[in-house]
């Protein structure tokens, strides 16, 4: 080769190491990301956090790229005794962001094990928070929201008592939540993590608890059905006591009604037969010998048999009309 061709070949060698140490010298960085610049493996300058097109020095430092972005955190559920010896299964999430990049770059390096930290942190807090407080504290968003009350679990002729009724809360779940983000955020900030937000997404029973939980609920709802059967029973003795009454007051009205008719009947009946007495005696014994013949129709039947005195007005009348019919039979017919 001539020493126009090495001569060549050097300048092409040497436009390519300029071109190469152009390009790795320039690094961009996007709107979601900042960058942490190392020198050797250690962090060198302020992190670059605005977007643009930057420079460093090529082969000897190297780029780090962190999301600026919020970021997630989403917890397993975990098995956590309340105060009051409750199991539940509590799942919570958390918002965080890397607030300073040379901290978080030299303590956690990358997401995977910021993510770890996480875990244990908030996993820890969490379950001191849930065990320092009741059941009800978790269930309850806060202490201001007043829960729901079956009109029918008032204390009634069964005597319901504190059925369906709730302890008083205290604090409430967003308290909770804001304690359990104050205990974790002072220590993810020696990790240069900034926490957002933690909530709990989620609160299950414990299986083991649930067989109990709805007992409790079955019994509830069995002392419902028994105070309205009981309800449902007194109305009905009321309605029949009522209907007795109703009756009884009916028929006293009604009787007292036909003693009042009979009685002005009566009472007509003896005036006119007083009135007619006075006009008439002849009329009027006729009259009482026709009432007397009705009477004895209606007394002395084919089979009725009496026992008379001989002072008796019965016994009287017949031997009356035994001894005329004896006169009549005995006396020629007259021509």
């Amino acid at each position: 080769m001539n020493n126009r061709g090495c001569f060549f070949a050097g300048m092409v060698a040497l436009a390519a190491l300029v071109l190469f140490l152009l390009f790795g010298a320039f690094y961009v960085v996007d709107q979601t990301e900042q960058v942490i610049i190392t020198q050797f493996g250690k962090p060198v300058g302020n992190p670059i956090t605005e977007p643009g097109l930057h420079t460093k020095l090529p082969f000897v430092q190297a780029v780090n790229r962190l999301d600026k972005r919020f970021l997630e955190w989403d917890g397993a559920p975990v098995a956590i005794p309340t105060r009051d010896k409750t199991y539940i299964h509590v799942n919570t999430f958390a918002r965080w962001r890397i607030d300073q990049p040379t901290t978080y770059f030299v303590r956690l390096r990358d997401e995977r094990s910021a993510q770890s930290r996480l875990e244990d942190i908030l996993g820890s807090e969490t379950r001191n928070a849930i065990a320092r407080h009741d059941l009800i504290e978790i269930v309850r968003t806060d202490k201001a929201r007043k829960p729901l009350k079956d009109e029918n679990l008032k204390a009634g002729p069964v005597g319901l008592g504190g059925i369906g009724s709730l302890p008083p809360i205290e604090f409430g779940r967003s308290k909770i939540e804001a304690d359990i983000k104050a205990g974790a955020a002072i220590k993810l900030a020696e990790f240069g993590i900034e926490l957002l937000d933690v909530r709990m997404k989620r609160v299950n029973y414990n299986p083991d608890v649930l067989d109990r939980i709805y007992q409790r609920m079955i019994s509830e709802r069995n002392q419902i059905a028994q105070l309205f059967r009981s309800e449902g029973q007194g109305e009905a003795a009321r309605i029949a006591g009522q209907k007795q009454r109703d009756l009884n007051e009916i028929q006293s009205t009604a009787y007292r009604r036909v003693q009042e008719i009979r009685g002005q009947a009566d009472a007509r009946a003896t005036e006119i037969y007083a009135r007619a007495y006075t006009q008439n005696p002849q009329a009027a014994e006729f009259y009482a010998f026709l009432k007397s013949m009705e009477t004895y129709r209606k007394a002395l039947t084919k089979d009725a048999s009496l026992v008379l005195s001989t002072d008796s007005d019965l016994f009287g009348l017949l031997k009356g009309s035994r001894a005329t019919s004896s006169g009549a039979a005995a006396s020629p017919t007259p021509r």
